[in-house]
């Protein structure tokens, strides 16, 4: 659980890495096609081999440095995978220095946590401290603006279920025009529904 002490990207990556390890390196994540040691190999690629971060946002040319990139890390034991992805990126990295790493880390971290937990049979939606969840709301938009949210007709409007009806910034338009889907539901589950992840975001959906 995130403290005051503990940024939400550093709490999110220590729960991660003890998910990881509790559950071994061949288990199904929610990211289509990919294990548990497949996410963990993404995660040190990410924290640890920026010249093969080309290769994941472009691809084309650099794809396949990319590729052979996480073919020699995924060959590691996965004990060590998994330590790489709890100590995160070294010092010398910018996704290490605090202010980076809060701004970069702290959505990367919530998501691909609930991309394991989500794809294990006994799961439940989390209740996150309200701080959290506000963290989590203000990085809708960016991450909407991705276009990994499911396609809609017309307008998008998403709505936070966890404060009041008409609390000030509880509702955010995404895009213009008729009908307009409302999603609403809890900061955390909108974010996983405009990240692309609809099956698993305990959301409600409404066309009008």
């Amino acid at each position: 659980m995130p403290t005051a002490a503990q940024p939400v990207s550093q709490s999110e990556r220590a729960a991660l890495a003890d998910l990881l390890e509790q559950l071994g390196p061949d288990q199904p994540t929610r990211c289509a096609g990919w294990t548990t040691r497949d996410l963990a190999t993404h995660l040190v690629i990410r924290d640890r081999r920026p010249d093969a971060m080309p290769g994941v946002v472009l691809g084309g040319p650099f794809a396949g440095w990319t590729a052979r990139v996480q073919q020699r890390a995924a060959r590691q034991p996965f004990p060590a995978l998994v330590a790489q992805v709890r100590s995160g990126p070294p010092a010398w990295v910018p996704t290490a220095w605090p202010t980076v790493d809060r701004l970069l880390n702290t959505v990367e971290m919530v998501i691909h946590h609930e991309d394991v937990r989500r794809a294990q049979p006994d799961w439940a939606p989390r209740e996150l401290p309200r701080p959290v969840q506000d963290r989590l709301w203000s990085s809708v938009p960016l991450l909407a603006r991705g276009g990994a949210a499911p396609r809609t007709a017309g307008g998008l409007v998403v709505r936070r279920s966890d404060v009041p009806d008409g609390a000030p910034g509880s509702e955010r338009r995404l895009r213009k025009g008729t009908p307009t889907t409302t999603v609403t539901g809890a900061p955390l589950e909108v974010l996983l529904w405009v990240s692309g992840r609809p099956d698993v975001a305990c959301v409600d959906l409404i066309v009008d």
